[in-house]
This record gives structure tokens, C-alpha cells and sequence, in this order.
């Protein structure tokens, strides 16, 4: 799907040559160990580079040139993979050969090198009023999880299950971290991801691939970085009994979220026999938790399952009413254990493959997601492609996800509820 091109140690490039898009994509991803205070830092980091550089110190001054540029789009992100932090910029422009003459791709490495080597800096720090700003629109970021109930319980039963740990750690990090900030650290996080990070850059589209690897050496002179060897997340499965926590808030849905811990991860012998066994659960629309929790018994608004593969964590969610919880438990594990006991269909296990396909391909039509894809399973094999990991699926069994639903274990019960609610 990529070749490869190693840049500089701890610098690869990764392109993909297709006739597929008329646009040309690409991503740089920056990644370092996942720390609460850096992800806030980091965090801050890449909004002050998105928004001006020294070439262009305004944010309408980047705007106008990204105009010039046929409407080309740059922005950045951050996520967390595991114990990774990864800063992502994204620039997306129309292909050269729509514009014969303009040479838009060279006018795009010379806006990305502008963004990542010449940062607007005065004294050894980035502009204190940008600064704030950013900080403020990054507290506001991390607040918003609080106004979406889902997303906070969730939250809260990862902190409770995960104390500390990668799974918990939010890739925005904390509200206390980002007001510590000053413009000072930030540039000091600034040197050291540019200097120190892993980083892998993507280019997909219709390109010479050789004139890429030139311009990018060209505008794009990472040095030379150590390889860091990524730490594995911990995956501490309780061999206590099930924590039991229960919040409220002014909310009327109650939010009841599971979490399950399996030894089975990312990168394990059994990982694609554990995705096939989390669709069956609760992954798809035909699964038992949807057509028994919430179609059959109308326990739930909601019920799903989740494969958080980095972590060894299978959760559940469900939107209840609050007096229902433990009836709603029961039939949430009750599917489990028929999991377990070998109580699967061959046609359970033949919709799951083939959502699950669809959802590989559907996700090639678009660059950011081939980017995105290979990025994570290129750690198991850089030779990946859609269709070996494909025939992995179709090759599981009835027994296999029977196996896998036995090495699942319920951990926390977690519940949101209204403050009328019954507490318990």
C-alpha cells in the first residue's frame, strides 16, 4: 500500500501513489510517550503552530495563503495511541497537473516548512497573547467533555478501571496542566518534539515519488532522532471483585458503562478473532446487546461494545433509565456469558465479517483514513494491506470467539444518573 523511505533515524516517509483522489494528501505525525502534562503542552503547541509563523504572523495572513493556494487545507490534531502521544498536521491541495505552471506542491512544502521550522518567536517564546488564546480554546476543549454525558462517563469509568494509566489519560490532557503554561515551556515542548520526536510523514496521491522524497528532504530537514523503544500500556486485570461506582449529575438519562478487561491486545496472536468477538457482542446493529438489551427486553436507549485494543479493554455502553441498572447489568453479562458458552450463529458470525470488511474498505475512500489505518497496523506489518487483514477475519470460528469471550472479564460498573435518581 506505502513505500517505504527511511529520511534520517526516527524519520520515515511513507507514500502512496494512486490515481484514486484529484487532491494530493499529506500528514506528518510527531510521536513521543504519553504524559498528562506534555499531552496539555503539546496540546497548546500544535493550535499555535496551525494558527501563524513567522512568514505569516496572522491567522488571516495564513488564511490568504492557503486561499492563493486553490483553497489547500492545513490543520493539526492530537490523539493517543497506546503510550503514545502523536501530534498530526494535515495539509490537503489540488494535484499540479490540474494547474500546469503553478507548481502548487513546492508552494505547499514551503507553507508546511514555514508552519514546522519557523515558527513566529520573539525572544525565545511564542507570542504570550497566541498563547493564552490557545490555552483557552484547549480548557474549552477539555471542559466540553463535561457537557456530554456519554463521553464523561466514560471518562470517569476509564479513570476508575485505569488509574493513571495510558487508557486514562486524555490526549488533551488536564485543565490544571494547561493553565501552567507559559510561553516560555511551550517553545521549550516546541524544541523538543521537533527535535526528539518519532516522526513518520504520509503523502497519497497521484505524485512522482522521487520528486517527493527530494522536496521533503529539501523543505522538511529533520535531523537524526534516537528510537525510543514505545513502552507497552499496562493492562492490570483485577482479580478482585467488580467495582461498583455510582455519580450524579442534573442529567435525566442514566449512563451505564462496563468495562471489561482481556488479556488480549493489539499486536497479540488473538487480536482480529477479539474484534470479530466484540461486533458479535456489541459491536453492530445484529449483536447481542443490541437486539436483546435494547430491541428485545427495551432495557436500554442504547447498547454497544467497543474493542479498545491498546488497552486490553472491551466496554460497554448503555443508555438507561436509572432504576434499571442492575436489571440492565444482568442482561448485559447475560450475553456475555452466551458468548461464552458457544451460543453463536453462523450467521451472527458471517454479518460481523462482512460489516467489518465493509468498514476496511469504506475507509479507503479517503486518504486521511488509508493514512490513518496504515499508520497503526503498519506496527504489525508494514507489508499491511485491506485484504490480508480481511482474510484474518473470515478465517475465524464459531470456537474462536467461544475462546475469546472466556478470557473477558467485567471489572467496573460504572453509572451516571440525575440527582432524583435512586442512588443506591
Amino acid at each position: 500500500m506505502f513505500n517505504k523511505t527511511k529520511l534520517q533515524d526516527g524519520v520515515n516517509l511513507y507514500i502512496r501513489k494512486t490515481e484514486q483522489f484529484k487532491t494530493v494528501n499529506v500528514t506528518i505525525k510527531w510521536k513521543a510517550p504519553l504524559d498528562q502534562n506534555t499531552a496539555s503542552e503539546r496540546t497548546v503547541l500544535a493550535n499555535v503552530l496551525e494558527e501563524s509563523n513567522s512568514q505569516l504572523p496572522t491567522q488571516s495572513a495564513m488564511r490568504k495563503a492557503l486561499d492563493e493556494l486553490y483553497g489547500t487545507v492545513l490543520y493539526t490534531d492530537v490523539s493517543k495511541r497506546s503510550s503514545q502521544h502523536i501530534v498530526s498536521l494535515f495539509a490537503e491541495s489540488v494535484n499540479d497537473e490540474y494547474f500546469e505552471g503553478e507548481d502548487i506542491f513546492k508552494k505547499l512544502w514551503q507553507l508546511i516548512r514555514a508552519v514546522v521550522f519557523e515558527p513566529k518567536v520573539v525572544n525565545g517564546s511564542f507570542d504570550k497573547a497566541v498563547v493564552e488564546r490557545e490555552k483557552r480554546t484547549v480548557r474549552d476543549r477539555i471542559r466540553s467533555v463535561y457537557d456530554d454525558k456519554t463521553r464523561f462517563a466514560q471518562k470517569r469509568m476509564l479513570e476508575i478501571m485505569r488509574p493513571d494509566q495510558p487508557a486514562s489519560i486524555s490526549a488533551y490532557g488536564t485543565e490544571q496542566a494547561v493553565s501552567s503554561i507559559t510561553s516560555e515551556t511551550l517553545f521549550q515542548t516546541y524544541k523538543e518534539m521537533i527535535h526528539n520526536d518519532l516522526i513518520d510523514i504520509y503523502v497519497v496521491g497521484d505524485v512522482d515519488e522521487q520528486e517527493i522524497i527530494h522536496q521533503i528532504k529539501e523543505f522538511l530537514p529533520f535531523n537524526a532522532r534516537a528510537l525510543l523503544k514505545q513502552t507497552e500500556s499496562e493492562n492490570t486485570q483485577s482479580t478482585e471483585s467488580v467495582k461498583k461506582v455510582r455519580e450524579q449529575q442534573d442529567m435525566k438519562q442514566g449512563k451505564l458503562h462496563l468495562g471489561f478487561s482481556t488479556p488480549v491486545k493489539f499486536g497479540h496472536p488473538d487480536y482480529n478473532k477479539m474484534q470479530v468477538t466484540n461486533g458479535i457482542f456489541g459491536g453492530f446493529a445484529h449483536s447481542k446487546l443490541f437486539m436483546n438489551v435494547r430491541e428485545k427486553e427495551s432495557m436500554a436507549y442504547y447498547a454497544n461494545s467497543a474493542f479498545a485494543s491498546h488497552y486490553g479493554i472491551v466496554y460497554v455502553t448503555a443508555g438507561i433509565d436509572a432504576e434499571l441498572e442492575e436489571k440492565a447489568v444482568q442482561l448485559i453479562v447475560e450475553q456475555l456469558k452466551a458468548l461464552q458458552q458457544g451460543e453463536i450463529t453462523e450467521l451472527e458470525l458471517d454479518q460481523t465479517v462482512a460489516l467489518l470488511e465493509n468498514s476496511i474498505r469504506s475507509a479507503n475512500d479517503s486518504a486521511r483514513s488509508q493514512i490513518d489505518i496504515y499508520d497503526q497496523y503498519k506496527e504489525l506489518d508494514e507489508n499491511f494491506t485491506a485484504e490480508g487483514l480481511i482474510s484474518k477475519w473470515q478465517s475465524v470460528s464459531l470456537e474462536d470467539v467461544k475462546e475469546m469471550a472466556k478470557t473477558i472479564q467485567l471489572e467496573v460498573v460504572y453509572l451516571l444518573s440525575g440527582k432524583e435518581g435512586d442512588s443506591k
